[in-house]
């Protein structure tokens, strides 16, 4: 037989990040994509490959059509998947986050007008329990594209910062990261940052701009590895064709079309009226350019209006300083929010900001409820959640209401995480949290709506939080060597605007930030600076409108919700309280409709509807587990009769000797002569042994 010996061209380089070596190899797998790389740190491993279609998309788009998606193998980390199935099934909210990150890092550096299919795919293909992969993710992600053959042209990386005791710490560790205060994972080009996103706990501004100062450097190093990659092992790029909007079409709109749109514009309308202008403007325009070019028309009219409404709204901040609803670069909308709004729920808010509004609703729940979460390395649980909806009337439009998409995820659990810190540890508040926000109407800033209004919501819940927490969205407009800096932005700026960057937090500092930069020079770090600063002062005047709706959270919780009590029991009464095959505990929630949940340190958690059955089944719970005590007086049973005395049961599986000469006052010849098994009887506990051994008498309560 012959022997064939398959050989492969393998290039790897070495970087090291936050004194971690990373390594980064191509030529061994996946070597059919366009560009495959697999990225090491420890033995954390990540494949990212790039795959993309070699022809534009007809038409013109300024879209990119890019799909990324992070998957993490279970066999990873030497485990089977759970199911019936037993193979990985829908993505994972740590999945789609991590597919969001990559995402967000290189989809502003592909270059303006490609519209050629591109799919990226990052498989976390071992793990050590020790380094997450999402951000290694990003590098791999990145090095497949810079080597492919795809006009990717300028490499991007990430890292992950950590602070713990006011040291900054680069790529900290999974057990690192449970004691720092802060955890942002930035990304950017060796130009500058591009996406920033991460919690905090309560943070002083200046830390987040500290956190990127350090990032910049480990960024350019891993930009710098990439770039060599590619020196060895880089494929030619593949040209392509942009269809450009014809001259006259773009002659026609800066004329007449141009000056409609200025008018538009000026008049400072909100978002449904300017739609409708735009929208007739747009007919009009179509009509103009049917004869001519016949189906592309409506095509053609929708880019040129686009593209004009995009330099006249940033040129009447740049040029005029106000914006196209006639408000300053730092003025917030108009406000308004109520709470208790539902009878029922536990508590409910109803957030408004200009033409966004969240109806944010808190519901408490048991420990059952908490949300398990089964991670590739650990299986943990949440006991506050909060769920973000946008169904279509948000925006006035008509569309399936389907599950929700990366979107919703995303937005969830920015909202989330910057309530987290707020929200009180199980043991001052042993209630499982989950917050829902459903997007009533939305013109930009939805998730920070949903911030302000989970604030509120909890508040009017009962929630014994920390402190309130505000949420506000700011954007940025270059342009003639300026930066300008805008406050609370709406949808029209988050899509015509260089910057989206979000800030959440109390009184005392910054819980959650996020940040996607659009320019691939990034955004100067003396700009974020000013637009941090500005976004608190927004963030300290929507704060002062909430206090006045409610200051702090209510005495007490809702009636309709449960009540729940937590109590210690000795951990060898486990045993016993739960009875042979659950019978004991069984017959407890049955006759009390409680729900009971005992956990293995001896911590009964009892959640019941109202208060006079949380006591019913606390008194039996503490009837079962109870150690007898001398001098204390018990009503028992008689459970067993001998010829020198009676055995009488005190507390569940516990009984004590009451000696025949402690049953009367009298001499007795015989305990039948008084007792008989099964009798209720109220003796006094007299002694306990060294060996445990109770002596009980009925003598002495005998007058």
């Amino acid at each position: 037989m012959q022997n064939f010996n398959h050989k492969f061209d393998i290039h790897n380089v070495e970087v090291t990040v936050g004194g971690q070596t990373i390594k980064l190899e191509t030529g061994l797998i996946a070597k059919q994509s366009d560009g495959a790389v697999v990225a090491t740190l420890g033995e954390t491993m990540v494949l990212a490959t790039a795959v993309s279609t070699k022809e534009q998309k007809p038409g013109i788009s300024d879209f990119t059509p890019l799909t990324v998606n992070y998957k993490e193998r279970t066999y990873a980390a030497g485990k089977i998947p759970g199911g019936f199935f037993k193979r990985e099934g829908r993505a994972s909210k740590k999945e789609t986050l991590s597919s969001r990150i990559i995402d967000r890092t290189i989809r502003p550096i592909f270059p303006e007008g490609f519209a050629c299919e591109t799919n990226v795919t990052a498989m976390v293909i071992s793990s050590d329990d020790k380094h997450d992969a999402d951000v290694l993710s990003v590098l791999a992600s990145s090095a497949a594209l810079v080597i492919s053959s795809i006009p990717f042209n300028e490499p991007v990386a990430a890292v992950r910062i950590g602070r713990k005791d006011g040291q900054y710490i680069v790529n900290p560790t999974k057990k690192e990261q449970e004691s720092c205060d802060m955890d942002l994972v930035i990304a950017g080009s060796a130009q500058g940052l591009l996406m920033v996103e991460g919690g905090a706990k309560e943070v002083e501004e200046e830390a987040i701009i500290k956190a990127m100062e350090i990032a910049k450097p480990e960024i350019d190093k891993m930009c710098a590895a990439q770039m060599k990659l590619r020196e060895m092992a880089g494929k030619p790029k593949f040209e392509y064709v942009v269809e450009k909007l014809p001259q006259e079409v773009a002659d026609l709109a800066n004329g007449k079309f141009r000056e409609e749109a200025k008018k538009i514009l000026h008049a400072f309308s909100d978002k449904q009226t300017r739609d409708t202008q735009v929208a007739q403007l747009k007919a009009s325009f179509t009509e103009e350019l049917t004869p001519n070019y016949g189906e592309n028309a409506a095509v053609y009219a929708g880019i040129a209006l686009e593209n004009i409404m995009y330099e006249e709204s940033r040129n009447l901040v740049l040029h005029e300083g106000v914006r196209v609803d006639g408000r300053k670069p730092d003025e917030i909308r108009p406000l308004s929010s109520m709470v208790g709004l539902l009878p029922r729920a536990h508590g409910s808010a109803l957030f408004t900001r200009g033409q966004t509004q969240s109806l944010a609703v808190a519901t408490l729940g048991t420990p059952d409820d908490q949300q398990m979460v089964e991670g590739l390395d650990d299986t943990t649980y949440e006991r506050f959640m909060l769920h973000y909806n946008f169904p279509g009337f948000a925006t006035g439009e008509c569309k399936p209401d389907r599950s929700p998409g990366r979107r919703e995820i995303g937005h969830g659990e920015l909202a989330r995480r910057a309530l987290m810190p707020l929200i009180p540890s199980e043991e001052e508040f042993p209630y499982t949290i989950r917050v829902v926000s459903d997007i009533m109407e939305s013109n930009g800033s939805s998730s920070m709506a949903s911030v302000c209004g989970g604030s509120l919501a909890l508040f009017d819940a009962g929630v014994p939080m920390k402190s309130a927490c505000s949420g506000i969205a700011m954007g940025a407009i270059s342009g003639e060597g300026k930066f300008v800096v805008l406050s609370d932005i709406m949808g029209l700026e988050d899509h015509l605007g260089d910057m989206d960057f979000k800030l959440t937090g109390s009184r005392k500092g910054i819980t959650a930030f996020q940040m996607d930069v659009k320019l691939k020079t990034g955004i100067p770090l003396d700009v974020l600076r000013q637009a941090i600063s500005q976004a608190t002062q927004g963030r300290m005047f929507i704060m002062d409108h909430m206090e006045k709706t409610i200051a702090e959270p209510r005495k007490n919780i809702s009636r309709f919700a449960p009540i729940i009590y937590k109590m210690r029991i000795p951990v060898d009464k486990i045993g016993a309280l739960i009875g042979p095959g659950g019978k004991n505990i069984k017959r407890i929630t049955e006759s009390t409709e409680a729900k009971i949940d005992i956990a293995e340190d001896g911590i009964v958690t009892i959640a019941a509807a109202n208060s006079d059955r949380l006591d019913q089944a606390k008194a039996e719970i503490e009837m079962m587990t109870a150690e007898p005590e001398v001098n204390k007086i018990y009503k028992g049973k008689v459970v067993s009769i001998q010829p020198f005395g009676a055995f009488v049961e005190i507390l569940p599986g516990k009984d004590g000797l009451l000696h025949i000469s402690e049953i009367e006052k009298h001499r007795i010849n015989k305990v039948e002569d008084v007792l008989k098994l099964g009798d209720i009887v109220e003796v006094k506990c007299v002694e306990i042994d060294n060996n445990g051994k109770v002596r009980l008498s009925r003598k002495a309560l005998l007058k």
